[in-house]
């Protein structure tokens, strides 16, 4: 590897290390090669998200995100200089993936600028795909695949993925200025948005999470499809977001639906634990297979 690669990559880890608690222990279950591009593909991931949720006023920002469009679509490595571009470039060459991912995702991530909430969740779904699904298309790429149903698990891993996500970051969100519950369900369950600003936890609001828990987990079904259709040195790293995602679903159950306290996570220590016992658990399977 060139050291003006090695260097963007060691940039794009540390960027992740730094930033992305829930995939990190994940991601280094991966052979050498696919963890760089997975580090890469979430520095870019890192580097739009930071723009959108940035204090510059919203033309500045679709400046920014009109600037990324435009160093993603640069043939000449030559001509790039910022380390995140030069280890995504790399990765997107090595691995052969569609430039229309990061596009899409780049749209969903724009989305943010001027929408501060959905009427159903058929709204909602679109901006998952473009934010979280794509992303889960890009990994394949990286993980590699044969059967084209891959690709439909895929995005519905990432819709229970960012459902979950919502969950966890409802009290971030709203104080930001953003509903990403449908507000036709927030009616459906007569929960309003006073009650929302107010931190209120009664039956309306564990019933509405209630919900969107089971939405999550009917995604999250269909998602674990992907892990046997994948390289089997990429298994545990999707087993782990699978477990880890899950995991959280049943951490706000046990609390009572209390997202508001304090933010629902797991442990560095449960992380690793869990970790420890999927790679157990295929070194395992490995094992009575041969």
């Amino acid at each position: 590897m060139r050291a003006e690669n090695k260097s963007a990559y060691s940039k794009c880890e540390s960027i992740t290390k730094q930033n992305a608690s829930n995939f990190y222990y994940a991601f280094r279950t991966l052979p050498t090669e696919k963890r760089l591009a997975i580090y890469a593909t979430y520095a870019f991931c890192r580097l739009c998200d930071d723009i959108a949720d940035g204090e510059q006023p919203v033309n500045q920002k679709r400046k920014l995100l009109n600037q990324v469009r435009t160093d993603l679509l640069k043939k000449n490595s030559g001509t790039i200089s910022d380390p995140v571009f030069i280890a995504l470039h790399d990765t997107i060459s090595t691995f052969n993936i569609p430039i229309s991912y990061f596009e899409q995702l780049i749209d969903g991530v724009e989305m943010d600028l001027t929408i501060d909430h959905y009427s159903n969740f058929e709204d909602l779904r679109k901006y998952c795909y473009k934010v979280a699904s794509v992303v889960g298309l890009i990994c394949i790429e990286i993980f590699s695949y044969s059967n084209p149903k891959a690709r439909s698990y895929a995005i519905d891993l990432g819709i229970g993925m960012q459902i979950t996500n919502i969950l966890r970051d409802i009290r971030e969100d709203f104080s930001n200025g953003r509903i990403y519950l449908p507000m036709n369900e927030l009616d459906q369950f007569r929960y309003s948005k006073h009650d929302l600003s107010s931190n209120i936890i009664n039956e309306p609001f564990r019933n509405l999470l209630a919900f969107q828990i089971d939405r999550a987990r009917s995604y999250f079904d269909s998602g674990i499809n992907l892990i046997p259709l994948v390289s089997p040195n990429s298994r545990v790293c999707l087993s782990m977001l699978h477990g880890v995602y899950s995991k959280i679903l049943d951490r706000i159950e046990s609390n009572n639906y209390d997202i508001y306290t304090k933010r629902i996570g797991l442990k560095t220590s449960e992380k690793i634990f869990l970790m420890t016992k999927i790679w157990g658990l295929n070194i395992f399977k490995k094992t009575k297979l041969f």
